[in-house]
């Protein structure tokens, strides 16, 4: 795989960008898809996976960073978002990263590699927040079939166990656009069908 996914990580930091700028007071609470997080929580591991990112991008370990950012009031998760995401952009902005080995949570890898792990988690989870929030935003249909070919390539379904973060794949609805199929594909459904 040769290539470069940080243009597509910016696309996908700023459209979760722009869907954690439609989040209103009254839907933390609400659950996801992700079954064991609320609105909240989601949020907190999206803002705090994305340190992690930046922490991969430099160099750092990526286990050795909680996936979660705590302590965000309320009304500060764009703010925080926007905080993390300009870190992922400055520590992955020396191209050498992205053949220089990096430490991820599931191994070591290319960082181009570990970076397109990081965009399908972040396209997935951005699916997560869309669907909590009852589809407020047109998504980026590109972004998603390159998150499902990611998700394909390191994910087949017969290799899944308790250690991964992913249920088995579900079917996706019929008529399923790309961010339905990623998402079925990773074992979740539609709050409406959950």
């Amino acid at each position: 795989m040769n290539t470069d996914p940080r243009p597509l990580y910016a696309r996908a930091a700023e459209q979760i960008a722009a869907l954690i700028k439609t989040v209103r007071p009254e839907q933390l609470a609400g659950p996801t898809p992700c079954s064991e997080f609320d609105v909240r929580t989601l949020l907190s591991h999206m803002a705090g996976g994305t340190r992690r990112i930046a922490v991969v991008g430099a160099g750092g370990d990526g286990l050795a960073v909680r996936p979660f950012l705590d302590g965000v009031p309320d009304d500060g998760w764009a703010a925080a978002y926007d905080e993390v995401r300009a870190e992922v952009e400055k520590s992955w902005a020396d191209d050498a990263r992205l053949d220089a080995l990096v430490h991820v949570p599931w191994g070591e890898a290319p960082g181009r590699i570990a970076l397109s792990g990081y965009v399908m988690e972040a396209v997935t989870h951005t699916w997560d927040l869309s669907e909590a929030l009852g589809r407020p935003l047109g998504l980026d249909p590109e972004l998603a079939e390159f998150a499902l070919a990611i998700a394909h390539w390191v994910l087949p379904d017969e290799q899944r166990g308790d250690d991964l973060p992913f249920d088995s794949a579900v079917p996706a609805p019929e008529g399923a656009d790309a961010y339905e199929r990623l998402a079925a594909w990773l074992g979740r459904e539609p709050l409406s069908r959950a």
